[in-house]
């Protein structure tokens, strides 16, 4: 092999792969710069979860009423869904409270809820990442004097590269049927 075209290869070899992707469209969530730790405790960047629509929401392990009803939400959607269409969706709960929201909190949530990991993911950002994600998911909090958040609950749906396609603000295992046929469009889309 001629030294230049090797030399080519390695350079391109050394590019990390993400970088190697086409460019994100403009208006894309993973535009934002983030870094999470899921369940298991590995470390991904939010731009690591383009490539497949997914449900995302905000959460917070500790929050004992809206919470639960997202997780539910999630669920119900997903009761919705043929196998074939949930195999093409992801669910990302995205923790607003990353100090107490532990891997092994998150990984907590996932049993006793009983998530399937293939499909769900639980992620804590790091602090300083927290309001960035919120905003370009439209999800508004504070958080109160006792530890607990007041926050706004919606299950946001992206397609595989980050656009908001719907979102729905109707928790519960009733899920809005606007919603179910947006998210049934995006695995159909994929």
């Amino acid at each position: 092999m001629k030294p230049l075209l090797l030399s080519a290869l390695l350079a391109f070899a050394a590019i990390p792969a993400g970088a190697r992707e086409a460019p994100l469209p403009s208006d894309s969530v993973y535009q934002l710069q983030a870094t999470l730790v899921d369940q298991d405790a590995r470390k991904t960047e939010w731009r690591a979860l383009r490539g497949k629509p997914r449900l995302v929401a905000m959460f917070y392990t500790s929050c004992q009423y809206i919470c639960p009803l997202i997780v539910d939400s999630g669920k119900a959607v997903e009761r919705q869904l043929t196998p074939a269409e949930r195999g093409r969706i992801g669910i990302v709960l995205v923790s607003m409270d990353p100090a107490r929201d532990t891997p092994k909190a998150l990984r907590a949530v996932v049993d006793k809820r009983k998530l399937d990991t293939a499909r769900w993911s639980l992620l804590a950002p790091r602090a300083e990442d927290v309001r960035g994600i919120a905003g370009v998911l439209g999800v508004r909090y504070r958080q109160l004097a006792d530890g607990e958040f007041n926050h706004s609950s919606a299950l946001v749906l992206l397609d595989a590269e980050g656009r908001v396609l719907a979102r729905t603000e109707k928790m519960g295992t009733q899920p809005d049927p606007d919603f179910v046929a947006a998210v049934r469009r995006a695995a159909a889309a994929k």
